[in-house]
């Protein structure tokens, strides 16, 4: 019993943690040797003892389980192997859980860095589009235009849609088409007879949901870069849902390079954003048609 409890002891809190545990197989292949070695030469030895103690140097009288060293060594070493098959499962299930641990941490971590990453790009979003309507109807102030408290009637439910909606994950398709043809009213004001405009929009489901802020800034990019083509800035937008999809298609005239409008902060920031929260779940296709320049994105919503 005592050279059992040793070797056990010797198996689980030195061999299997020290060696085997931390991969040094050499270490650990020459030290349980060593271990093997020496419990089998105290096992002769408590054996040889017994026969003069027990059986006074007499083998027919010594316990017929003493007598048979195979039949102790094997009782000795299962009991062993038994042991540190538990110290191991027992230290595999604690690994398994600290690395479920550090995966999770590692997990919150990313997601953090991208809610971060998500927030500072909504940020670079916010003031580009306020300071552009704030200039609108600032002109239309100084002018004392008749128009004047309808814009700022339609900038307010934008900005409440700004800064409220935009915190939220994902809003009603129905609120970002509403607030699109809010911004587009206040463009018309700036833009007078030099804007030819559509935005035409059918089989929107009701309970369809989109991340706010989304469509909007491809509206406004089309404002910001779009070029006079005779005189006139020509816009035309139309939106559908197909199911668990929604494709928004979005021209205007422009006569710089698409390259050029392709690697503007404004488009960058959008496809950023993309990609955080539909990863492979969208299509986004930029291109330029002599004058006119196309943007189609295609959302997959489940």
């Amino acid at each position: 019993m005592p050279i059992t409890i040793a070797t056990t002891y010797v198996s689980i809190y030195k061999l299997i943690p020290d060696y085997l545990i931390k991969k040094r197989y050499l270490s650990f292949g020459v030290y349980s040797l060593y271990t093997l070695i020496i419990s089998g030469y105290l096992i002769m030895v408590s054996i040889f003892f017994s026969l003069i103690y027990l059986a006074n140097f007499e083998y027919k009288d010594m316990n017929p389980l003493t007598r048979n060293m195979l039949f102790v060594g094997t009782g000795v070493y299962l009991v062993v192997i038994i042991v540190s098959a538990f110290k191991l499962l027992k230290l595999n299930l604690k690994n398994t859980e600290k690395t479920k641990q550090l995966e999770t941490k590692i997990l919150e971590t990313q997601l953090k860095l991208k809610e971060q990453e998500l927030n500072y790009l909504k940020m670079q979003i916010h003031p580009h589009f306020l300071f552009n309507t704030l200039n609108t109807l600032y002109g239309f102030a100084l002018k004392k235009a008749d128009e004047t408290p309808e814009m700022i009637l339609k900038l307010s439910n934008l900005l409440d849609y700004l800064l409220y909606q935009i915190n939220k994950p994902f809003v009603l398709l129905t609120d970002e088409i509403n607030h699109i043809e809010d911004y587009i009213e206040l463009e018309k004001m700036r833009f007078n007879n030099t804007l030819n405009t559509s935005f035409k929009y059918h089989s929107i489901s009701e309970t369809t949901k989109i991340a706010p802020m989304l469509l909007l800034p491809f509206v406004e990019n089309s404002f910001k870069h779009g070029s006079l083509v005779e005189g006139v800035l020509t816009l035309d937008i139309t939106l559908t849902t197909h199911d668990d999809t929604i494709e928004f298609n979005i021209t205007n005239s422009s006569l710089s390079e698409a390259s050029d409008l392709e690697n503007g902060i404004g488009l960058q920031n959008i496809k950023k954003r993309l990609d955080i929260l539909y990863h492979t779940n969208y299509q986004l296709d930029i291109s330029q048609d002599n004058s006119l320049f196309h943007v189609k994105l295609i959302l997959k919503t489940e």
